[in-house]
């Protein structure tokens, strides 16, 4: 008997790519993959296309491309970089896009796993960030994972190719995509 691979979305990037909260996210998907995940990214330059949400109208190829793929998930990782203390805009109506799923058997995120990323040039938005994604993962049923990331894109960068400079940051990053798989792995509570 054949079980199947668990699969993972990557919702996260900023409209200049590649950018630093795309390449964590990168990081923390690949090692996803390397845990028996199969992945999907939706990053900056494919959320930048998404209209504004608004509710009762007829949704784009991209808005179903995602809330197909959503539906699909078995576990999410987030990552949005630190805007002003806070999620993203571009992040935030992704998020939003959500709601579609509302009245589907599994509402929202019921029960996923959630890693959560942000990414600022600065300690205190991070933080921010982080308790925001949090407060939106409950909102939306979820489970954020014990571990979130926070990068300081002040001191840790990312080279061309993707490596963040930061062996620490590389870590944290790689624990958030293996605590998305792991949670996906554990029995059910009966």
């Amino acid at each position: 008997m054949t079980q199947r691979r668990p699969f993972i979305v990557g919702i996260g990037g900023t409209t200049v790519t590649p950018s630093s909260t795309e390449r964590a996210l990168e990081i923390a998907l690949r090692v996803a993959a390397e845990h028996g995940a199969d992945v999907q990214a939706f990053g900056g330059a494919f959320l930048s296309r998404l209209p504004l949400y608004a509710q009762k109208v007829e949704r784009t190829a991209e808005e179903r491309a995602f809330i197909d793929a959503v539906r699909r998930a078995d576990g999410v990782i987030i990552a949005s970089p630190g805007y002003h203390g806070s999620v993203s805009g571009l992040i935030k109506n992704a998020l939003d896009l959500l709601e579609e799923t509302a009245a589907d058997p599994r509402v929202y995120l019921t029960g996923m796993p959630v890693g959560v990323i942000a990414t600022a040039y600065g300690w205190q938005a991070t933080g921010g960030t982080i308790a925001a994604l949090r407060g939106i993962v409950h909102a939306l049923r979820g489970w954020p994972t014990p571990l979130a990331a926070a990068v300081n894109s002040a001191v840790s960068r990312f080279a061309d190719d993707g490596v963040c400079t930061d062996p620490a940051v590389t870590a944290q990053l790689g624990l958030v995509g293996q605590q998305v798989v792991d949670f996906l792995k554990r029995p059910a509570l009966a």
